[in-house]
């Protein structure tokens, strides 16, 4: 039986005031629990604003996001964020940037200093999991830009949230990287049954990924469309070169570039 975690129910969210440009519009998503979804649509169709939204950096001004049965009205305990850009402090290692999240996330910053050692076994067992064992005491700029990625990752899912938001999380890597990554998040996934929510101009990678893709329009952003994906899990990277696969994706693609001639 499915459980909704997520519920965006007519929501609309402008910035700059009264007059500002208005984001999003009539946006409803519904998101169950252990559901991985893609979200794709034009350039600036409000696909960055739906993560503020759903993590309540950004309140609504009307319309209602619900998250794990509570209404959103401040910034929601229960997320993992994953973005384009690292963002590793550079003065600690990568275990420290790793446990950084503890220090803050109310539950565990009353228990880390007690329990320091049960969290780094914690953390290095992450490490382990995307492929970064025994570089935990190595500082950021000794890594790759995937091995970044990679520890940004577990920094991601160090406090357990029941909820990952990736925004263009491997938009910024080389081919090769980006589908090793998307190998890491596919079994991470499988793994710990975390509800994902993956933001992407990559089409392949969304339905590589994804057991749902959801595509907005252009601005003021709206759901105009949700797929099914239908490939059986776990999923291989010769999946991309099946006819079925690419038409899918150009189906995407088609979609898309009705929604920006549309604007």
């Amino acid at each position: 039986m499915t459980s909704l975690l997520v519920s965006i129910e007519n929501v609309d969210m402008r910035y700059g005031g009264p007059d500002g440009t208005l984001a999003v519009s009539g946006l409803n998503l519904r998101i169950n629990r252990g559901e991985f979804v893609a979200v794709v649509g034009p350039s600036g169709c409000g696909k960055s604003t739906l993560m503020k939204l759903t993590t309540g950096l950004h309140i609504p001004q009307s319309g209602v996001v619900i998250v794990a049965n509570s209404q959103v009205t401040k910034p929601v305990s229960i997320v993992g964020m994953a973005f384009q850009n690292p963002t590793m402090l550079p003065w600690r290692t990568t275990l420290e940037n790793i446990l950084l999240p503890l220090e803050i996330v109310e539950k565990h910053r009353h228990r880390l200093r007690a329990h320091k050692a049960e969290y780094i076994a914690k953390a290095e067992k992450l490490l382990e999991t995307v492929g970064l064992k025994g570089f935990g005491d190595k500082f950021p700029w000794q890594l790759s830009g995937g091995m970044q990625q990679r520890a940004n990752l577990c920094r991601a899912l160090i406090h357990e949230p029941e909820l990952l938001m990736l925004d263009e999380p491997f938009g910024a890597l080389d081919a090769f990287t980006r589908e090793e990554l998307w190998c890491v998040i596919r079994d991470l996934h499988a793994a710990q049954g975390v509800t994902i929510v993956l933001v992407t101009h990559d089409l392949r990678e969304s339905v590589f990924l994804a057991d749902k893709v959801v595509v907005m329009s252009a601005r003021p952003g709206r759901v105009i469309s949700e797929h099914v994906v239908p490939f059986v899990r776990p999923r291989q990277l010769d999946l991309l070169y099946e006819p079925d696969f690419n038409d899918m994706v150009q189906k995407l693609h088609g979609e898309i570039a009705t929604a920006r001639a549309a604007a």
